[in-house]
């Protein structure tokens, strides 16, 4: 026991985290496109495979209700052959940034962009998962989506089987809300699984018209990509999606890391580490052809939260879900889609982070304002083209106050007229600069002191310079700049 001084603490929480972790699993994969099956492989790889490695001891890893709308898209341009492509080259690509010491760089992305690009995917993830819902086919894009809804809804009303799917679906949520208030001894069966659970047993016992998930067995669904595959990787749009898919799972990933380390006073994240164990379990999923994986903080949460203290408890995880996809896959089948559409449609709410964005409009309008553009972005464009959008705009926010400058002007009425400049003089602040010089009167000796200044690039140095020639070549005395 001295080797495993915690295993029965490790060992209780391996057994709630494997039954919040069953029915995402699960979730995910229909909600991406992709037979049920892989999102137990995914769940299993992050668990035996990611668990076993170094870099955050507390965080569980797994498909991830962020990365469906990506999958969903890249299966339906692709193909399901080339996703393990996809997954395997990810992999690949965050091992190299975790052996190059990139993964401490994540930590530079702002927080407001990452809030943004989770609170876009929770919107694509609602929208497209209330279709299933009502028993209808979700439109491709992200607008299309939102803008289907009124009209698939009332569709609903006069069709008996939709109406059907959509009480499981909202039952399923309404479990998931209520679940909290429930008493203690009740919630020690996680909220997922009895939502799920619940939907379907109701189901079964009322006899609803409801689709349930289709179920191709283990070994049927694991389908390696062929090597002809591979060459598609000299596509750009391929690459471009390898760059999301890595961008995303390893943002995700690693701020799920910071969120955890928060919940517990065990070892801190090394993140260098966590990227190339991520990149360990993507690029044997890639291999498998199943689902791409992140750390998921729903499962990590749970993980801390019941009690668990090292790393065995999220292995463990692993091997009870291998267990349940090699003894009782048949069990999947009675599941309803609605039911995981409704955990989905939870998932997708979860990530929109409303408080924090009424906070942040509160204190600090341009953050809120990079949140919603990145969220907006995502719906209207896609995934990875929003995310550009936003650390654009971010980058344009920063560079923008970095370039914060003060010109005071002293003008005694006779005599030399005094020019402070403060701060940081860029090219951004270039304009106001000129305009207020350039009204000085080109009667009166100048005198410009550069002295307050933090920084003063190029083009504001040669535009100042050109500026005090145009003054001096009027007759006036010439004018005198001082740098401290």
């Amino acid at each position: 026991m001295s080797k495993f001084p915690y295993i029965r603490q490790d060992f209780a929480a391996s057994l709630v985290v494997f039954l919040v972790a069953l029915p995402l699993c699960v979730g995910v994969a229909v909600a991406s496109g992709v037979p049920a099956e892989l999102g137990l492989v995914t769940g299993i790889v992050g668990g035996l495979v990611t668990g076993m490695l170094r870099g955050s001891s507390l965080q569980v890893s797994g498909p991830a209700a962020g990365l469906t709308v990506l999958v969903y898209e890249a299966v339906r341009e692709f193909g399901l052959p080339l996703l393990g492509v996809i997954v395997l080259a990810t992999g690949v690509l965050q091992i190299t940034m975790g052996v190059l010491r990139l993964g401490r760089w994540f930590r530079a992305i702002s927080i407001s962009v990452v809030e943004g690009m989770l609170a876009g995917i929770g919107l694509v993830l609602i929208a497209g998962q209330l279709y299933p819902a009502l028993a209808t086919k979700a439109p491709d894009s992200g607008p299309g989506k939102i803008a289907g809804l009124p009209g698939a809804f009332l569709d609903a009303l006069g069709d008996g089987e939709a109406l059907a799917s959509l009480a499981v679906g909202a039952g399923t949520i309404a479990v998931l809300v209520l679940w909290k208030h429930t008493p203690a001894k009740v919630r020690t069966v996680p909220g997922p699984l009895a939502a799920v659970g619940l939907a379907t047993l109701a189901a079964f016992l009322l006899g609803l018209p409801v689709a349930t998930v289709e179920v191709r067995g283990l070994l049927g669904s694991v389908q390696p990509p062929p090597l002809s595959a591979f060459g598609e990787l000299a596509s750009a749009g391929l690459i471009g999606t390898v760059v999301a898919f890595t961008l995303i799972a390893s943002a995700e990933s690693l701020f799920s890391a910071a969120a955890v380390d928060r919940l517990h006073d065990g070892p801190r994240t090394e993140y260098d580490r966590e990227l190339v164990a991520q990149g360990a379990g993507n690029a044997l999923c890639g291999v498998l052809g199943a689902l791409p994986m992140t750390a998921v903080i729903v499962r990590s949460a749970a993980n801390v939260q019941a009690g668990a203290r090292t790393k065995a408890s999220r292995v463990l995880h692993g091997g009870w879900l291998l267990l349940f996809a090699a003894l009782l896959p048949g069990v999947l089948s009675w599941i309803p889609i609605p039911a995981l559409a409704g955990i989905l449609v939870h998932s997708g709410a979860k990530l929109i982070p409303v408080r924090a964005l009424a906070v942040l409009w509160r204190e600090h309008r341009g953050e809120a304002l990079v949140l919603v553009v990145t969220a907006v972005s995502i719906v209207a464009v896609s995934m990875f083209e929003g995310v550009l959008i936003g650390l654009a705009l971010s980058i344009v926010k920063t560079a923008w106050e970095a370039s914060h400058l003060k010109l005071e002007i002293v003008d005694k009425g006779s005599g030399p007229i005094d020019a402070h400049l403060s701060g940081n003089a860029t090219f951004l602040r270039l304009p106001k600069i000129l305009d207020s010089l350039e009204a000085l009167p080109q009667d009166r000796p100048i005198r410009v002191d550069l002295s307050g200044l933090h920084h003063l690039d190029h083009a504001c140095r040669t535009a100042l310079e050109s500026w005090a020639q145009r003054h001096s070549a009027a007759g006036t005395e010439p004018v005198r700049v001082t740098a401290g």
